[in-house]
């Protein structure tokens, strides 16, 4: 993940900011560009129908329990020092970081285990980490050695060894939008961190003007890499494209702290790269994240919830524990907050893509399956309030979260008390929006019909006694 020191407003929008150990909020780039391909279109409102997306961020990394390729860049930051048993010194720690390599054997490994519990809570599109900023290749590229399939690596003997294509095979088979995200640097590369000098910081450590031939390999590396996803890996529906700081020099934002560090430019050829991706993947959507323009389909808030409706697309990547990667012991979220963080993003407009780190052993902690099977209880009985709906005003009032159906007929209340415990109140009292006029209401898992008066824009509704089985929310739908 792209992480920053401090976060800036954005549209009309500050952060809802969660207490996030490893990482920090991501900005999001001002200057929208609606995607004008009609295919990029179809898909983008398929996507935004889906509303609740599972992201992996899985590497050799896991083997050590440590965030995710941060400890590799030479920054002093809180998240990415490095732990002094794995190397007493800079190189030596690089040296140990990339032998991972040679132990990396995720034996466990088993995407249909994860696809079916992942879509038993709801989960729709999956976005996997085909390569973060480390460089190790999480696919069977030709383009480098560093990667799961190399005879240096432990699991490249398994018959699942090229792990995207195995993920992605599985779980478009179970009817999943299908994402890779790919890291635009790549701190492994020659032609990125040239040797010849030492890395300083995230950031190219030469100037790509002074010596425009290696990065002209670079671009030529990234772009192969990237054209061998879209065209060997099956259907793509997203190109999750990190690394911000690989961008034009005159596309930074100096009112964002972290972009006011790149001091070179890094112009990728985006153009050429989206224009091949879509030729390959005709409608896939490309989000390059924080470059503004065309080939920033929809925005990603990391870490945080917009406090308002918005009216471009987005979505939210927050984590199930506190990490990205997988770390032993990791505080994870209840199925409450989950659910709550979730009504929260859908009544402003968004897409929840939720973080599960699988471990060194190629599977996720035990208590990830429990939190996914308490969530597709309340989805089994909620989901018609989720998927394929829209934001509607007033969005949020007090603790009750509104979402309309596409067709403007029936509204869905959300109402969270975001205590420990959940415990539905025997009324409810609660605004609707403007001139809706509703002719029946019922709230969704409740067998009894429920009594229910208006009075101007005012709905009071009395609840039985069996909503004491209500878990996490009371959900009202109303139609007109």
């Amino acid at each position: 993940m792209l992480v920053i020191s401090k976060i800036k407003p954005f549209f009309l929008s500050s952060f809802l900011i969660s207490s996030i150990a490893f990482s920090q909020v991501h900005n999001v780039s001002e200057g929208y560009q609606k995607p004008t391909d009609p295919l990029v279109v179809q898909n983008l409102e398929q996507w935004q129908d889906m509303k609740f997306g599972l992201f992996m961020h899985w590497g050799t990394y896991s083997q050590w329990g440590i965030v995710e390729s941060w400890s590799l860049c030479p920054e002093d930051e809180s998240w990415t020092q490095r732990k002094p048993e794995h190397g007493k010194s800079y190189y030596e720690y690089v040296k140990n970081y990339e032998n991972l390599q040679t132990t990396f054997n995720p034996t466990q490994f088993n995407p249909q285990k994860w696809a079916d519990a992942v879509k038993k809570a709801g989960m729709k599109y999956v976005v996997f980490t085909t390569k973060h900023h480390d460089g190790f290749a999480m696919f069977d590229t030709r383009q480098s050695d560093y990667k799961i399939t190399s005879s240096k690596t432990p699991f490249s003997k398994n018959p699942k060894s090229d792990v995207t294509k195995e993920i992605f095979n599985t779980f478009r088979k179970e009817g999943f939008k299908i994402g890779a995200y790919f890291s635009k640097p790549d701190w492994h590369s020659d032609d990125y961190w040239w040797s010849y000098f030492p890395p300083k910081d995230r950031n190219v450590n030469y100037d790509p003007r002074k010596y425009p031939e290696r990065w002209e390999n670079f671009k030529k590396f990234t772009f192969n890499q990237l054209n061998e996803i879209t065209s060997r890996y099956g259907k793509i529906d997203i190109l999750w494209l990190d690394g911000g700081w690989v961008r034009p020099f005159h596309t930074i934002d100096q009112k964002v702290e972290w972009q006011r560090t790149i001091k070179v430019e890094q112009d990728i050829d985006m153009d050429k790269i989206g224009t091949m991706a879509r030729k390959n993947q005709p409608g896939i959507i490309i989000v390059d994240r924080t470059v503004p323009g065309k080939w920033e389909n929809y925005v990603t808030p990391e870490q945080a919830v917009p406090e308002h409706a918005l009216s471009i697309p987005w979505e939210s990547c927050i984590t199930m524990g506190d990490s990205f990667s997988y770390v032993p012991n990791d505080n994870y979220k209840t199925s409450q907050k989950i659910i709550e963080t979730l009504v929260k993003i859908i009544s402003r407009g968004g897409n929840y893509l939720m973080n599960i780190a699988p471990g060194p052993n190629g599977d996720y902690d035990a208590i990830v399956y429990e939190r996914l099977q308490q969530i597709s209880g309340w989805m089994e009985k909620n989901q018609s309030a989720v998927f394929a709906t829209r934001s509607i005003a007033p969005y949020h009032d007090g603790n009750f979260y509104y979402t309309q159906s596409k067709d403007g007929k029936t509204v869905n209340i959300f109402h969270l008390d975001e205590k420990t415990n959940y415990e539905s109140p025997s009324t409810l009292s609660f605004t609707i929006p403007d001139h809706f006029k509703p002719k029946s209401l019922k709230v969704l898992g409740l067998s009894k019909k429920i009594q229910w008066k208006k009075s101007g824009n005012s709905i009071e509704i009395n609840l039985p006694k069996e909503r004491s089985q209500l878990k996490y929310s009371t959900v009202i739908q109303i139609v007109q």
